[in-house]
C-alpha cells in the first residue's frame, strides 16, 4: 500500500532506496510552469544523515511501520551503553557509537526512544533538552550578566561541554537543547 505525496508529514516514515527515511520538512510547489513538485528534507533513520530530495507531485513512496519501543539507560561499561525495554524489563548492550555525538548527554535513567522496524533497530531518539548539572567551569564574576551575549565553556554531569553565559556556575542544572548542543537556559532549583 504506497502512499501518495500528497499524504506527506511530519514525522512520516517510508522507504526509499532500500533504507528508512523521516520526513523532517517537506513543501508542496506549484511553478507556474510545469508540474507541481514536493520538496522535502529527509533524515536517515540509521544514521541521522540528512538528504534534500524533490518529489513529483503525484508520485508514490512505500511507508515504512515504524515502532518506537521505550528505553532507559542504565549505565555505560567500556563502549557500550546498558539500555533496559521499559515493557519486558530486557537490558540491551548497544555500542556507544549507534548514539552518536548525542550519547554525551547521556545520564543514567535518562529515557530514550528505540526506533525498530520488521523487528530490526534502526536507530535511537534522545530526548529533544535534557537538564544536566555543571560540574566544571570557571567561576561567574560580579557583573556578568545574563544578556552579555559572552559565552564560557562548562562541562556537564555527563561528560558533554557546551558554552554557557558567564553568569552559570558549578552546581546550576541548565536546559541544553541535544540537536543543536546548545545552552537554553538555567533551571529553578
Amino acid at each position: 500500500m504506497a502512499i501518495d505525496t500528497s499524504d506527506f508529514k511530519n514525522g512520516m516514515h517510508f522507504y526509499l532506496d532500500g533504507e528508512v527515511y523521516t520526513i523532517t520538512e517537506f513543501q508542496h510547489v506549484k511553478p507556474g510552469k510545469g508540474g507541481a513538485f514536493v520538496r522535502t528534507r529527509l533524515r536517515k533513520v540509521k544514521t541521522g544523515q540528512v538528504l534534500e530530495k524533490t518529489f513529483r507531485s503525484g508520485e508514490r513512496v512505500e511507508p515504512a511501520f515504524v515502532e518506537k519501543v521505550k528505553m532507559q539507560f542504565l549505565y555505560k561499561q567500556a563502549d557500550e551503553l546498558i539500555l533496559m525495554d521499559l515493557d519486558s524489563y530486557e537490558q540491551i548492550p548497544v555500542p556507544s557509537e549507534t548514539l552518536g555525538s548525542q550519547a554525551k548527554y547521556l545520564k543514567e535513567d535518562t529515557e530514550i526512544t528505540a526506533l525498530t522496524a520488521n523487528g530490526e533497530t534502526l536507530g535511537y531518539e534522545l530526548p529533544n533538552f535534557v537538564e544536566l548539572e555543571i560540574v566544571e567551569a570557571d567561576p561567574g564574576f560580579k557583573g556578568d550578566t545574563v544578556s552579555g551575549g559572552s559565552t564560557k565553556v562548562a562541562k556537564l554531569e555527563s561528560g558533554a561541554s557546551i558554552n554557557v553565559p558567564f553568569h552559570i556556575n558549578i552546581g546550576d542544572v541548565v536546559k541544553v537543547d541535544t540537536r543543536t548542543d546548545s545552552y537554553l537556559e538555567r533551571v529553578k532549583k
